[in-house]
């Protein structure tokens, strides 16, 4: 609708900053791998510990790992910057860090090849952990069709060139977070294709869950798509190794059994999916993304009265 339009203001500051994000894609592109993963650690390693999010990120930490020492949070904090910056700066070259690239330790694949050889969609799970665009890279190099979700940025020349970016290496099945998202998820694997989602954000409307002995609401969408369809939860992991390596791991799948009671069940698959992210930050703590205020409000004011 011409209402719906955005004026000659926005739509200039949009292009602006469209051309600020071509330039910063260029010279870390242009920069190689190696060089432009450290420059994303070191950038967010010196300037991360110095914005508000720190704050979060140490409460986070204090949540999950109340035995640690202060100093020992510190560092982690500090390393969990490095890595955060580094995968940034590595989502601009994510064609160049495909399993082709010799940078990827895969196990578990052939658990792919099933999947891809079955002709059966399967539900994909996991994490921010890592490089966590390794994964779909993975799914779609081993030839299984696949569905990836996303949320649009609110400037479309920058989502634009955001979506052109992982083309290069795949993703060109998207179902947007909100809104036709649901139908269109639906849609890809009413036609044998395989989704995969995120689960382990804030998500208020959810079930309430354990995470590392606190409540959490969590997303029931994976787990209501594989009651859904009849399939399985397929869990993956990233995790970083020295010299922007990685190993991903596809893990056992996780099966909801149908009980009758689905409001149980789709609770029993959230719980699976969360433990099983937090085995996974347990194994790797510096491998998760601790920028996200992950637990509800109530549990913060706990941290902050000392009741744990």
């Amino acid at each position: 609708m011409p209402g719906d339009r955005p004026g000659l203001g926005q739509t200039l500051a949009w292009r602006l900053e469209a051309a600020g994000f071509a330039l910063l894609i260029a010279g870390l592109r242009a920069l190689g791998v190696e060089r432009a993963s450290a420059f994303g650690g070191w950038l967010l390693r010196t300037l991360g510990p110095k914005t508000g999010t720190q704050r979060t990120v140490m409460r986070n930490l204090r949540i999950a790992f109340p035995e640690m020492s202060d100093a020992d949070r510190e560092r982690l904090a500090a390393d969990q910057w490095d890595q955060t910056g580094r995968t940034f700066a590595e989502l601009t070259m994510m064609d160049r860090l495909t399993p082709a690239s010799g940078r990827i330790e895969i196990v578990g694949a052939e658990r792919l090849e099933a999947i891809r050889d079955s002709g059966r969609p399967v539900v994909f799970v996991s994490g921010h952990l890592a490089n966590f665009e390794l994964m779909p890279a993975v799914i779609l190099a081993a030839g299984v069709p696949c569905q990836i979700t996303y949320r649009a940025t609110n400037n479309p020349y920058v989502d634009a060139m955001i979506r052109e970016n992982r083309a290069r290496y795949g993703v060109k099945l998207f179902a947007p977070k909100g809104g036709d998202g649901a139908r269109e998820l639906l849609a890809g694997m009413q036609r044998g294709e395989s989704v995969a989602l995120m689960n382990d954000q804030k998500f208020s409307e959810g079930p309430e869950v354990t995470f590392f002995g606190q409540p959490v609401n969590a997303a029931p969408g994976p787990s209501r798509l594989a009651l859904r369809f009849g399939t399985v939860l397929q869990p993956l992991s990233v995790t970083r190794l020295p010299g922007v390596r990685f190993r991903l791991t596809v893990h056992e799948p996780i099966t909801i059994t149908p009980s009758g009671d689905k409001s149980a069940d789709i609770a029993r698959g959230v719980q699976a999916v969360t433990t099983f992210v937090e085995d996974r930050v347990r194994e790797h703590p510096v491998d998760w993304f601790w920028v996200h205020r992950r637990w509800p409000d109530a549990v913060y004011a706990a941290l902050e009265s000392s009741r744990f």
